[in-house]
């Protein structure tokens, strides 16, 4: 029996039953189905079949098809695939796929056109485009305030590095996100997210809200300054930053926390990783009062943090209890939890905003450089600066639809 290919196109206005319409016509006369998509926009409708088939059935097949279109009133359209076209096809399937999710408030066909113009000088073909945020409302500009889309790639990127320069800079000029990954199975199965503290979960840091009750704001933001500039390393200016807050009155940890500016998008975010079981952790160059505070507010699983020594007066006694969580610690923190859990490190998500999180961010599988200083944007392969902290949830292929009430914006 000789067989030959056909791909069938079919555009038109959508409605329930076309697909199964089609489909019996089809399985009358035993056509193989080898590969089938649809995308569906505001109601239109383009489904395309590849079918195998005896080729003394094809004429009748497609006499058949296109009378069932015009009483379906949709346009349909048939291609003959010749077997060596089929194989090509078919052989290009092992290619390297890579998934590039791009997020903005909203999104235009000139941010559109500069992402997709880097895609293709990478020599990179988009398999599919997939919306991942809900429907955008024009008479209610105010909802849904964020749009994000998902393309499937395949193929093997010329220069990688320099598509991700490229993206960083398109992300910088045009205000708008991106995570370009791998398309493997552990994308699918993060397991473990850890987290920065200060100016990630909360938007303040906590040593400044210490300093500025203690008196000595000025002297804290001096010390921070000059380990910015590399005169100091963190464990120095962190000890001699504690040492100011002798004799501040520990009970102003409790007003600093009760007061803390929760990140936009954090609520969300927790509310999702929880319900789908991730394990949660916390690694802070801050403070554990702070942390134990988010933990108990969030069901984080893990706090680390510095301690703060409290004297038998109540008060601060400039001394911290323990090693320094600095950014060493927090790397080998993320690989002893993941070894803890059982989870793969190629599992694990790092996100943070300062130097002292690039250990983390560079070891975990996802790194992501949230609303960050330029160097850290610089070095992650991942940077959300223009909407809230649940944009992490698209990175990880979560959909608006997925999340259902818990998940609402």
């Amino acid at each position: 029996m000789k067989e030959e290919q056909i791909l069938i196109r079919i555009t038109g206005q959508d409605r329930p039953g076309l697909t199964a319409s089609i489909m019996e016509i089809l399985a009358l006369y035993d056509a193989h189905i080898l590969d089938i998509g649809q995308a569906d926009i505001h109601s239109t409708l383009s489904l395309g079949i590849l079918i195998r088939i005896d080729y003394t059935h094809s004429g009748q097949v497609m006499k058949e098809l296109l009378f069932k279109a015009d009483e379906l009133n949709v346009n349909i359209g048939f291609t003959p695939i010749s077997d060596d076209e089929y194989e090509s096809w078919v052989n290009r399937q092992g290619k390297n796929r890579f998934i590039l999710t791009v997020i903005g408030r909203t999104l235009s066909a000139k941010q559109i056109a500069a992402a997709t113009k880097i895609i293709a000088d990478q020599g990179l073909n988009i398999d599919s485009i997939l919306r991942l945020t809900g429907r955008m409302s024009i008479k209610k500009p105010e909802r849904n305030v964020r749009a994000c889309i998902e393309f499937s790639l395949r193929g093997t990127p010329a220069d990688r590095e320099q598509m991700q320069a490229s993206l960083m800079h398109l992300a910088s000029e045009e205000e708008i996100d991106f995570s370009f990954q791998r398309d493997d199975m552990y994308r699918r199965m993060r397991r473990l997210i850890c987290f920065d503290m200060d100016s990630t979960l909360i938007q303040t840091e906590c040593i400044d809200e210490l300093a500025a009750r203690a008196g000595v704001g000025d002297q804290v933001k001096a010390i921070t300054e000059r380990a910015m500039r590399g005169e100091i390393d963190f464990k120095e200016s962190f000890a001699e930053r504690v040492a100011l807050l002798k004799g501040l009155d520990a009970g102003v940890m409790q007003e600093i926390a009760e007061n803390m500016p929760i990140t936009e998008g954090a609520d969300r975010l927790m509310s999702v990783l929880k319900r789908c079981g991730y394990k949660i952790a916390i690694l802070s160059g801050g403070f554990t009062y702070f942390g134990e505070y988010l933990r108990r507010r969030y069901g984080i699983d893990y706090v680390y943090a510095n301690e703060l020594e409290i004297g038998d007066d109540g008060k601060l006694t400039g001394k911290y209890i323990g090693d320094v969580v600095d950014g060493k610690r927090k790397a080998e923190l993320l690989k002893l939890i993941a070894q803890v859990e059982q989870v793969n490190l190629a599992q694990t998500i790092a996100v943070g905003d300062g130097a002292n999180d690039l250990p983390m961010i560079s070891e975990a599988g996802l790194g992501v450089a949230f609303h960050a200083k330029p160097r850290v944007k610089a070095t992650a392969q991942q940077s959300i600066s223009n909407i809230g902290l649940d944009g992490v949830l698209y990175f990880l292929g979560f959909k608006d639809s997925y999340l259902g009430e818990q998940g609402k914006l």
